[in-house]
């Protein structure tokens, strides 16, 4: 499953992180991760972020997609690309509800 996403240049976290040249928090990209999976596959509360990498920034109003995989026992494959390169990549466990 892929869903298109972006951070907007006027995202409240951009400001501190960093002046001059932004990037957007590894944080606000796993909470859209987040909020991609509950809202596309409806998994129940987030336990865990067993796995994450960080291969590149993201910088703000880049253009990315969240690619979720599904597995056993409520875990989560993604990645987040930007033009088909990996930038992030990790996995999400949720409880069932």
């Amino acid at each position: 499953m892929r869903i298109s996403d972006r951070i907007g240049a006027d995202h409240p976290s951009l400001p501190g992180h960093f002046p001059g040249h932004p990037i957007v928090p590894g944080v606000v990209l796993l909470d859209a991760v987040r909020v991609a999976a509950q809202q596309a596959l409806a998994p129940g509360v987030l336990l865990a972020l067993p796995m994450i990498k960080f291969l590149q920034p993201v910088m703000p109003e880049q253009p990315f997609e969240i690619v979720l995989q599904p597995g056993a026992g409520g875990r989560i494959a993604f990645r987040i690309e930007i033009d088909g390169a990996i930038a992030v990549q990790g996995s999400l466990q949720f409880a069932s509800p």
